[in-house]
């Protein structure tokens, strides 16, 4: 005769017999054909393949800007490189601009509405009521010689035939004119364009998307050449630039690329104070003063000056012009390089932008850089203009306005700093790891988003930062499914943008490093994705891939949920069974089987909603013969069940109400006020998407049981998060309660 001793499930197979069985949705399944088959070009790993190919563009561009008329007259040369293995009979070219030109498809297929006391700038811009002439004017399509080359206009995209087929290996020089009239933001909303200041009667000039662009032509889509409808931004190939840019000769201008004539657009002083800013590591060198560009207001020269610039391996190129721009300048120390952080803004943007602008330029090049790559160009600019946060090469576009009295708030201040981090951030992605904006926002926006808050929690610690973080996610996640897009959604069909394409991407990123895979195989696998790619034409499985191969992380079900889905993350807590071990021993005549020992405790019938009624005493067996099969060593029983003495056994049953899988984090209270936090991988759920049952062993007797105590999942219901349960509140009581 045996020793009895207390009970507890000791096989795996009662797990599966105490939950019931739920319908398999394949959450853990590989993505397998959901993604693109490997090939020469792409590899398995998510690496560029041996025979990875991209285009190349270099623009040769001579482009005036008339402050009189508004409008912008250029020309360009393109030399298209064919690196591709095609043979190539056309080339198709972006026309961004004729997205505001009249009957745009943009405007054609823009749902508009009527409502009663409607503010008229809203219906103006709603209806198509200001009379403005936009879009290109293609004045001419020539090859090399000059000799016209045949061209058809599709709304925002222009076909140019070629005389002969460009062979793989081969290139072809074109030349391009055009002009267009420059579009007043306040009321088109876009993306580049002017802002005028009536008090002193001068403009700011925000000038993108100013030249017809090669599309993108590679080795998963051949011509990305889908319609510029104003929301999926853009694709584009890299090249070399040579810019000449005719503006008003009291115009300061911050561009792409490197200034070349330094010493025919800039004043003796403004040329000493440049030379300076590029040797000053500690702090700003103000190059153009806020009295000197006040000055330049009011004379408002007639005479011209042409700037030029060279930038090299830069997939776009902007500018900004203006007599109204303060400019200052600082050098940035990233291990062999010393790129330029500089900010241009007019006085309205004083006093905040000359405090708090290049600086945020410097915190976002050396954050990214450590997570990414050394930033690689000479500059990075951050411009000042009205209600915009716009990236370029090298340059951006940025909101952030005192009032007219020079005084902010912490809350304008803040989302200054924020929009300049993200706009310079965006020089990473997408500008060197160049993915395809027209059909994946997430990619540079989301991904940017998340380097973005890191940054602020960097280096802006003390500042109230949100979007990125799982807590900010809530509202949305809780929202209407009917209004919510996956992620791996074409961007023109996303209706929620900025809560999908940029938070839920960020915070996506933000729960992978911080809660699934720990900063340092996420840094690491991080960084090799940036490595890779950078200067390429990523796509999403080349990022999947890639995060995966450099961890040894098996990411599937988070890609499949988070970004294949509308899933959101609710779990709870549905029951918990306290138990400890029976001091007494009894004797038996035969071997109790498991279900026949866990009947006898009664414990089925008994409900679980707090600890008041004590722990269950139960009773573990020795191990009987016959579950030793041909082994002939055993295990020490005795000392297996003496660690369980005086210990207390935690049996928790959680759901998966939400459907998005995620780990499960518990905070275990002791009566003693102590506290310990227990973190299980996601794989937990692998077996049952939707109910999972496990056993902790804890020294103490707990209190109480949270889970997912620092709000780290996005989870949309903390009430169920809670063990012992709240009392439910009657309607009678919710009634009191509202009455008092």
């Amino acid at each position: 005769m045996k020793n009895l001793f207390v009970l507890i499930f000791a096989f795996g197979a009662l797990e599966c017999w105490a939950q019931e069985p739920a319908k398999w949705q394949g959450k853990f399944e590989q993505l397998g054909t959901t993604l693109p088959t490997p090939n020469e070009y792409r590899t398995g790993s998510g690496s560029p393949g041996p025979k990875y190919w991209q285009q190349k563009a270099d623009y040769v561009i001579n482009v005036e800007l008339n402050d009189d008329n508004q409008s912008i007259t250029g020309s360009e040369t393109i030399t298209y490189h064919n690196n591709s293995p095609e043979t190539l009979k056309y080339l198709w070219l972006q026309l961004d601009q004729n997205v505001i030109a009249p009957n745009s498809l943009k405007s054609q297929t823009r749902p508009s509405t009527l409502r009663d006391s409607t503010p008229t700038k809203f219906v103006a811009g709603s209806l198509g009521l200001y009379d403005f002439d936009g879009g290109y004017k293609i004045k001419s399509v020539t090859d090399a010689s000059g000799k016209a080359l045949p061209f058809t206009i599709n709304q925002t995209m222009m076909r140019v035939d070629l005389p002969q087929a460009l062979p793989a290996g081969g290139k072809y020089s074109f030349q391009v004119e055009w002009t267009y009239n420059i579009g007043d933001r306040m009321k088109d909303n876009e993306r580049s364009g002017l802002e005028f200041f009536p008090e002193d009667g001068n403009y700011l000039y925000t000038i993108a998307q100013f030249f017809p662009r090669m599309c993108v032509f590679d080795d998963v889509n051949g011509w990305q050449n889908k319609q510029f409808l104003g929301q999926g931004e853009f694709a584009l190939p890299f090249g070399d630039y040579k810019v000449k840019i005719t503006v008003p000769a009291d115009h300061i201008v911050a561009s792409t690329g490197t200034l070349q004539n330094a010493k025919n657009v800039l004043t003796k002083t403004e040329l000493e104070r440049f030379e300076k800013a590029k040797t000053s590591f500690d702090k700003p060198v103000i190059i153009v003063t806020q009295a000197e560009a006040i000055q330049k207001e009011k004379t408002k020269s007639k005479a011209k000056k042409t700037w030029e610039f060279h930038a090299d391996n830069v997939r776009d190129f902007a500018f900004a012009s203006s007599r109204k721009f303060i400019w200052d300048a600082q050098a940035v120390k990233l291990n062999n390089k010393t790129p330029l952080a500089m900010s241009f803004y007019p006085k309205e943007g004083n006093p905040l932008w000359e405090k708090e602008s290049t600086l945020a330029v410097k915190n976002t090049l050396e954050v990214y850089s450590r997570m990414t790559i050394d930033y690689p160009y000479p500059v990075a600019i951050s411009v000042h203009a009205a209600s915009i946060g716009m990236e370029y090469p090298m340059i951006c576009f940025n909101f952030g306005r005192p009032g007219k009295d020079g005084k902010y708030t912490d809350a304008i201040r803040t989302r200054m700093i924020g929009v300049i981090v993200h706009e310079v951030g965006h020089n990473f992605f997408p500008m060197i790891i160049n993915n395809d904006e027209r059909q994946w926002t997430w990619m540079d926006e989301g991904i940017n988003s998340f380097v973005q808050l890191i940054t602020e929690l960097e280096r802006y610690p003390n500042d109230n930062w949100s979007r990125g973080l799982p807590a900010g996610l809530v509202g949305y996640m809780k929202g209407d499914k009917s209004l919510q897009r996956p992620l791996m959604t074409n961007s023109e069909q996303v209706i929620q943008f900025g809560a999908e394409q940029y938070q839920k991407a960020a915070t996506a990123m933000y729960i992978l490093r911080e809660t699934v895979m720990g900063k340092e195989l996420f840094d690491k696998a991080f960084k090799e994705y940036a490595e890779r790619w950078a200067f390429k034409h990523p796509q999403p499985a080349d990022f999947f891939r890639t995060m995966e191969d450099a961890s040894a992380v098996d990411l599937d079900w988070f890609w499949r949920g988070w970004f294949y889905t509308t899933d959101h993350v609710d779990q709870s807590i549905d029951q918990v069974k306290w138990y400890t071990l029976r001091t007494e021993q009894s004797k038996v005549e035969k071997q109790v089987t498991p279900k026949k020992a866990e009947a006898s405790t009664g414990s089925a019938k008994k409900e679980y909603n707090d600890f008041s009624a004590g722990p269950d005493p139960i009773s573990i067996l020795p191990t009987d013969q016959r579950f030793y099969g041909e082994f002939y060593n055993r295990v020490d029983d005795k000392a297996i069940i003496n660690r369980l003495q005086n210990k207390n056994m935690y049996e928790v049953t959680l759901s998966n109400k939400g459907g998005l899988i995620m780990p499960v984090i518990i905070e275990w209270t002791f009566k003693d006020g102590s506290k310990e936090v227990d973190r299980i991988p996601a794989e937990i759920w692998r077996s049952n998407e939707n109910t999972v049952t496990k056993v902790f062993v804890k020294e103490k007797e707990v209190a109480t049981i949270v889970l997912d105590p620092l709000k780290e999942t996005t989870d949309i219901n903390a009430n169920d998060n809670v063990f012992p349960k709240k009392p439910t509140e009657s309607k009678f009581d919710q009634f009191k309660r509202g009455t008092n």
